[in-house]
């Protein structure tokens, strides 16, 4: 028999193994019936709480300064417009073949008219972007038939992702690089059917390989790219040439920090070489500024470390003619007299405004060597320079090529000359013995050893290297001798 304490004892742990399950049941329900109701009243809250979540996540503030930059770059503002003629004219000319536009032009003629008018315009358009990109490519092929240690890094910076060794790299890139020059020749091919035809006489057959190869030849380049070694990782691996380049770069940089101690020194604070208007300080600049100006630009762009003579001279000839040419042999065919003469204007436009080139490239040399900004454009360096070059190129052009002649260019900085200061720096005496200049040459700069002696000797290395080659001879950029007078 059960004494009533051990009751009281059983009565409760009974109530607690009812009450315990009890609990939970009842929060869950609780938990479901609020998860329904919320889910079937507030569920458009939930969508804008997961976009305000989205947009919290992303980092405005770097997008804004991304695209502020990329903006400021006169190259992507061109790209720009000229993406959005595209395509406001490639939708008027689809609108137009589909049949959507019927109700606003009724007849035939209007519609054949308007047609014509926007092939012509994107024939116009992609023919010049095939131009500008041109020059470069060439550039690249040479680089690959030529294959040096300086030539395989640049390239690799081009085409290889990371800029790194590739196995077969040569193969890949040269694929790539054909492709991409085969694309501009089947739009210049595009170019003189749609120009040297009219609409009904043009053969559509050779249109249609035409447009084939010059849209396929890009699409493909990007593709193999991308699936080729050329967009894969790789275990680093130094070849032969990297070894080679980075050597020969070393020595090099050696070579110049030893040559800078026998220079004056730095220039810490330069200025430009007279005003914008002071071309008569030195008037043989001027005259080759005039009356050359796209070469004297290439060769004082290479001077100066920003590119190759070649490719700058090329593109700047084109942006600045190219497009009149284009645009009024794309009027040819037009029987419309007011859009023939605004395609014409649309050319002068542009040819105007291809001086924006000499105007970036003036943004990037004062950025890198330091120079004074001027804050007359709306209180911006930039639109001063770039308004400069639109309204007074060839003065322009001239105070940048007086500025680099008055000073020594090594190593991306500007030194002082000999003779231009009155205490004479190291490796200088009164009699103007053992003197260095730095002075441009065919193959870029060269230093000049003026001593009493006057013989011509090479460079050579400092005594810990004599035992090997002792004859340096520097893989890019800088060919350095010594001359005597």
């Amino acid at each position: 028999m059960l004494s009533p304490q051990s009751d009281e004892i059983e009565d409760q742990e009974s109530k607690e193994c009812k009450v315990k399950p009890r609990i939970p049941l009842d929060i869950n329900t609780s938990n479901s019936e609020d998860r329904q109701v919320h889910d079937s009243h507030i569920s458009p809250d939930k969508k804008t709480s997961k976009f305000v979540q989205l947009r919290r996540k992303l980092d405005w503030e770097s997008l804004k300064k991304t695209g502020n930059e990329w903006i400021k770059n006169p190259m992507n503002m061109v790209l720009l417009i000229w993406i959005l003629c595209v395509t406001i004219s490639g939708a008027i000319l689809f609108l137009v073949m589909t049949g959507m536009l019927n109700n606003v032009l009724p007849k035939k003629y209007q519609r054949e008219a308007w047609f014509e008018v926007n092939n012509q315009i994107l024939n116009a358009l992609f023919t010049l972007i095939c131009l500008y990109h041109h020059p470069r490519r060439i550039y690249h092929l040479v680089l690959l038939l030529r294959w040096r240690p300086e030539d395989i890094h640049k390239l690799r910076e081009a085409y290889c992702k990371n800029g790194t060794y590739k196995p077969n790299e040569w193969t890949h890139m040269l694929i790539v690089v054909l492709l991409l020059n085969l694309n501009c020749f089947a739009q210049y091919a595009l170019c003189g059917l749609n120009v040297g035809y009219t609409r009904p006489k043009r053969p559509a057959i050779g249109v249609a390989i035409t447009i084939s190869v010059a849209i396929a030849a890009p699409a493909i380049a990007g593709l193999y790219t991308i699936v080729s070694p050329l967009g894969k990782d790789y275990d680093m691996v130094m070849d032969e040439e990297s070894q080679i380049y980075n050597h020969d770069v070393k020595r090099v940089k050696s070579l110049e920090k030893r040559l800078s101690f026998s220079l004056s020194s730095t220039e810490t604070s330069p200025n430009w070489s007279g005003g914008i208007l002071d071309f008569w300080d030195d008037i043989s600049i001027a005259y080759l500024s005039l009356f050359c100006s796209f070469c004297v630009f290439g060769w004082n762009m290479e001077r100066l470390g920003f590119g190759n003579m070649y490719v700058h001279t090329a593109t700047f000839i084109l942006l600045c003619l190219a497009p009149f040419w284009i645009f009024t042999m794309a009027a040819i065919n037009i029987s419309n007299e007011t859009i023939r003469e605004a395609l014409g204007i649309t050319g002068l436009f542009l040819c105007v405004f291809g001086l924006l080139y000499g105007g970036f490239w003036r943004i990037q040399m004062r950025k890198r060597y330091n120079l004074p900004p001027s804050n007359s454009g709306c209180g911006k360096p930039a639109v001063t320079d770039c308004a400069l070059w639109l309204f007074c190129c060839w003065c322009s052009l001239a105070q940048e090529v007086r500025t680099g002649n008055f000073y020594d260019i090594l190593e991306d900085k500007f030194y002082k000359k000999s003779g231009k200061e009155t205490d004479l720096g190291p490796g200088l005496d009164s009699s103007g013995q053992d003197s260095f200049s730095l002075t441009p040459g065919d193959n870029g700069l060269s230093v000049d050893n003026r001593s009493s002696t006057g013989q011509l000797s090479m460079v050579e290395e400092d005594s810990s290297s004599r035992g090997e080659d002792v004859t340096l001879k520097p893989p890019f950029q800088y060919l350095i001798n010594r001359e005597g007078n």
